[in-house]
């Protein structure tokens, strides 16, 4: 077996992955089986983890099963005998593959329940959604084979840095959220947006870290990324998140234990109906950052009950009844600790300037002082909707009175149906913030007097002037012009007059 000998790309395991998707391609939608192949490319994982060390401490101790067992206990994933990958692999030509997977599925659940608890509950790999039995036992079985490739043996000894699994998660996660349309913004925020607010929020190390619509959790990672690489690795942080969809709470789940970020607590439910992040005596936990990408104008978001809330997270004003944006964002200021709270929000443009209840909230936020950094982006960044979207910064103690205008809406990569933020595009926006200076067509520093004279209206344009001059005209070289080309009209009229009477039109 040579192919131990050789370290496993990123790019050929992402290639692979994609690759295992083709066998459910045109027989079911991508909505519903990237679920499937992101359930067994964890399972893979797990078991090949598992068989590396099994296979590490057999070397070292030769053939001492009861010893290998017990030390196999200190894993951070507990494999069941029968219930890994390769078994299933083994009897993939049998009929009932669905079934079996669902068998091994909650065999590990079982014997992982602190970690694992309810992860598998939605899916089903024996659901009629595949197909009749005769075709879901051959979807699978392709499946299973597409899994068992070289490319895909994800034992540590073999891909070294174990970021190469969660890197392919994330990667195919974002293909489906640029292949499913509509329900994309649901899961997925787009990894540039996601690493732009990391930046703007600078976490630090024991920071705690929370997104009440956490999606599959790539903006959470992507601030305990940023205190690995600015804290010399450090782990020393505890990431949570809460998500209303329970497929998409499992791929957060899944996400978190794959880019190895144990120190994560997912809860599942609707926040705004339901926080689950609360402390012994039934109180929200409050968090040194904040940040989320909230679905946008929430319909149905809970207006009904919100006048008693028992949070009393309402009491600047109750959002409209059709749209959540400002619930998100009032539930989000009231989890921020007193001192270091700090947030970074992602809001469709009306919240800047809509009327009625909400330009009430949104005064009450700016005459208290929390709003700190608006920032309006390019159109089509995010997967699913074209509309512009901007990201709102807020602190709990801000240095001084000002807000900070920005129009980025005009520096992007230009793609076909997903435009994209370039590092320089991103490094302009961080930049600009820390130097909190007005920048000419670019970023505007405005003073609460400003705001106020605004009547609280935050909309970019009336801060930040973008108007290009037009060039003056030169009215005697117009003229000219003009009086050429009736000269040439005339000639054409007399041309033309020729023609008609050879024709014999007078």
């Amino acid at each position: 077996m040579n192919e131990h000998n050789h370290q496993i790309s990123q790019d050929a395991i992402n290639k692979a992955v994609w690759g295992a998707c083709d066998s459910f391609r045109g027989v079911v939608d991508p909505s519903i089986y990237k679920d499937y192949v992101l359930t067994l490319l964890f399972l893979k994982y797990i078991s090949d983890v598992w068989q590396d060390h099994y296979d590490k401490y057999q070397t070292e101790h030769g053939d001492e099963p009861e010893l290998i067992t017990e030390l196999m206990k200190a894993e951070r994933f507990v494999l069941p005998k029968a219930a890994g990958f390769y078994s299933l692999f083994e009897h993939r030509h049998e009929p009932g593959n669905g079934e079996r997977i669902d068998q091994s599925l909650h065999a590990i659940e079982e014997a992982n329940i602190s970690k694992l608890r309810d992860v598998f509950q939605d899916i089903s790999f024996n659901s009629n959604k595949l197909g009749d039995d005769k075709q879901k036992n051959e979807i699978l079985r392709h499946v299973l084979e597409d899994f068992n490739k070289s490319e895909l043996n994800l034992r540590p000894s073999l891909i070294g840095n174990l970021d190469v699994i969660g890197n392919a998660y994330e990667f195919l996660i974002k293909n489906f959220a640029a292949t499913s349309g509509k329900k994309a913004g649901e899961f997925y925020t787009p990894p540039e947006v996601s690493g732009l607010i990391a930046e703007l929020l600078e976490p630090r190390e024991g920071d705690q870290i929370c997104d009440p619509a956490c999606g599959s959790g790539s903006l959470l990672m992507k601030c305990g990324r940023k205190i690995r690489e600015n804290f010399n690795g450090s782990k020393k942080y505890a990431l949570y998140g809460q998500e209303a969809i329970g497929s998409t709470w499992a791929l957060a789940k899944m996400n978190m234990f794959l880019h190895s970020e144990d120190n994560h607590r997912i809860e599942w439910g609707d926040t705004l109906r339901n926080p689950k992040l609360l402390n012994t005596d039934e109180s929200l936990m409050h968090f040194d950052i904040v940040t989320a990408n909230p679905p946008f104008s929430l319909e149905k978001w809970g207006h009904d009950e919100a006048e008693n809330d028992k949070w009393s997270r309402y009491r600047r004003g109750i959002p409209p009844r059709t749209k959540g944006d400002y619930a998100f964002i009032l539930h989000m200021i009231e989890t921020l600790k007193p001192d270091t709270g700090r947030m970074g929000v992602v809001v469709p443009h009306g919240v800047l300037f809509r009327g009625a209840a909400e330009g009430k909230i949104r005064r009450k936020l700016i005459e208290e002082n929390l709003l700190d950094i608006v920032i309006g982006l390019p159109e089509k960044l995010f997967y699913g909707t074209g509309i512009p979207a901007a990201i709102l910064i807020f602190k709990k103690k801000k240095t001084d009175n000002t807000v900070l205008f920005i129009d980025a809406s005009r520096e992007y990569a230009d793609g076909k149906n997903q435009n994209m933020l370039r590092p320089e595009d991103i490094q302009k926006i961080v930049d600009t913030c820390h130097k909190r200076e007005g920048v000419d067509k670019y970023a505007y520093l405005a003073s609460p007097k400003e705001i106020t004279e605004n009547d609280f209206n935050l909309n970019i344009p009336r801060y930040v002037d973008t108007f290009e001059e037009e060039e003056e005209i030169d009215l005697m070289a117009v003229r000219a012009e003009r009086e050429k080309l009736k000269a040439e009209l005339a000639g054409l009229e007399k041309e033309m007059d020729g023609y008609l009477k050879e024709l014999g039109y007078e």
